[in-house]
Order: structure tokens, then sequence, then C-alpha cells
């Protein structure tokens, strides 16, 4: 008898488990459509971005394999020749791609060790301004560059930094600091303090939002408790800006990590010139010049297919690490 209300109640509990496992599908079902019949102009909205990706990010993927052919346009894939990996021992075997590839690594690494702090501290500083006018101008103002192209940006570096007729260099020799221009933009060590630092320049406006947004989040209440106890701004900020805002940090930079094989070919031609070669000389310039320019389209592919390869390793690698460490990571 015992065993029989056992069975009873095991199977009674089950089938109620079944039952609101099935309302719990009919909630979400009702509540999809309303939400969909509540907002079906942005989900409309939606439709076109869908359709790019599918056929830009998805629909290109077959195209890979012309890594294992000598990929010729005019003859399309079912004549173009069929060279294993030759193509891949070829760019291997390269000494310009391993010069790309460590130019590549060095100043990502540098792009990413300066300008990733910057959003940061300068959230912090904005979140600390007490006059909201001037904080919303000071934003406006911030975020400006990130709609320049890079373009613009190498422009107004040239009526910036020219050594001779260049603002920065004719301020600097009427005050007599030098008695000389400097050559910011000729000479490699210098245009690479200068190529970083206006990367910084161009993107630390538009990094702030979501850190601003993160430090909104945070509860007022922690901050009443911490005037409560008589700490003051900077121990605020240290002890419970920073930590409330810690996920947002960890979750962009595994993120940014993502992007140290990568490089922007249109930051790096419009900031190029002939001598800077050793340092301009990355990725994307090689990916133009021995690929794309030259006709090789089989050997641009392997590059960024490399490129991509161990940019998705490096975000794996650094979201494990980050939950091993008790954060939420990324995916």
């Amino acid at each position: 008898m015992k065993k029989n209300k056992k069975n009873q109640e095991a199977v009674t509990a089950a089938s109620s488990i079944a039952i609101s496992k099935q309302e719990r599908r009919e909630l979400n079902r009702r509540e999809w459509k309303k939400c969909l019949k509540r907002d079906w102009q942005l989900y409309v909205l939606l439709i076109f971005p869908i359709i790019c990706v599918i056929l830009f990010k998805f629909a290109a993927y077959p195209g890979m394999r012309m890594i294992f052919m000598d990929y010729k346009p005019a003859l399309g894939y079912d004549r173009s020749k069929w060279v294993g990996f030759e193509t891949i021992l070829k760019v291997f075997k390269d000494a310009d791609f391993f010069r790309a590839l460590k130019n590549s690594i060095i100043f990502n690494f540098l792009d990413l060790l300066i300008s990733f702090p910057m959003p940061i501290v300068l959230a912090l500083m904005l979140n600390e301004l007490r006059f909201p006018k001037y904080k919303k101008v000071t934003q406006t103002l911030l975020y400006l560059p990130h709609f320049l192209s890079w373009v613009i940006v190498a422009s107004i570096s040239y009526v910036f930094f020219k050594p001779s007729t260049g603002l920065v260099n004719v301020l600097l020799m009427d005050w007599g600091v030098i008695s000389e221009g400097i050559p910011f933009l000729t000479e490699k060590w210098h245009w690479a303090v200068t190529y970083l630092l206006m990367g910084v320049w161009q993107g630390m406006g538009w990094g702030t939002i979501i850190y601003l947004a993160a430090i909104t989040s945070i509860n007022g209440e922690l901050y009443e408790a911490a005037t409560v106890d008589g700490a003051n701004r900077w121990q605020k900020m240290w002890h419970i800006t920073l930590p409330g805002i810690k996920g947002t940090t960890i979750t962009l930079l595994i993120m940014q990590l993502g992007r140290i094989m990568g490089s922007n070919f249109e930051r790096l031609d419009s900031f190029g010139n002939v001598n800077v070669k050793d340092f301009q000389y990355q990725l994307a310039i090689y990916i133009y010049e021995k690929g794309l320019s030259g006709g090789n389209y089989s050997r641009a592919t392997v590059v960024s297919l490399f490129q991509s390869l161990v940019g998705m390793i490096l975000v794996i690698a650094a979201d494990k690490f980050a939950k091993l460490i008790g954060e939420d990571g990324l995916i």
C-alpha cells in the first residue's frame, strides 16, 4: 500500500510539473504575441539588419573554400584550380606576413593598454560633475570625434602636428620649449605615439556611454550609506562605483581581446607615409597589398580567417578565465 501511495504521489508530482511546464509555455507564447502586437513596428525595422547579417556574415561562409583554391573571379569556384594547402603554406612562409603580424599584435596591444582604461577614467570624471548643463555639453563634445572618419582625424592630425607649420610645433617653438619642429608624423617612433594617442582621442568619448549607463544602475542607497559612514568622494568611487561597473568592464575587455589581431585599413592608410612604413605595415595593409590589390583573393581570405580564428580563441580563453575567477564572463 505504501509503495502504491508513493507511486501515485510521484505520478501526481510528475503530472503537475508537466502541467506547469505546459502552462509556462502557453504563458510565454501569449507574452510573445502581446509584445509582437505592441511593438510590431520595431520588429519590422529589425528585418533589414537581420537580412544584412545573414547575407554578409553567414551566406559568405561557403566562400571560405577559396583558401584551398587558386581562386580567379573570372573562373569562379567551379573552374578555379584546387591547390589544397599551398596558399596557406605560402602565407606562413612569407616574411612580410610575420612582419605585419608582429606590428599588428604590438600596436593592438598598446592600443588596448592605453585606450581601454581611458573611457573608464572619463566616465568616472563625468559622473563626479555636479552641474547638469555643463555635464551634457561636455559629453556631447567628447562624443563628436567618434563620428569623424579616420580620413578627417588624420587631416586634423596633419594640421596640428606638421613639423614646421603645425599648431603644436608652432606653439612649442614660440614658448621656447623646442628649437625645431618635432616630426610627429614623419618619424616612426613619434608617429607611433601620435597614432595611438589620436586613437584614444577618437574613441574615448563614445566608450564612456556604456560605463555611464552602468554607473547609473548602481543603487543610490549605497552612496547614501557611505556618506553616513563618513566616506569622501574618492572612497565612494573606489569602493562603490568601480566594483559596481566591474562586470561591464570585464565584458568589454573580453570583447576587445577578440580584436587584438585585427587592424583598421582606413586608419593605417590615412596616417601612413613612406617614412613610417616599418610601423604602418600591419595585417590590413598586408591583406590589401598582397591580396586584394594583386587579385590574390585566396591569400587575403587565409589571413582574414587566421585573424578571426585567433580572435575567437582569445575571446573564449578570456571568458573561461573570467569565469574561473568568479565573474559572469561573456558566453
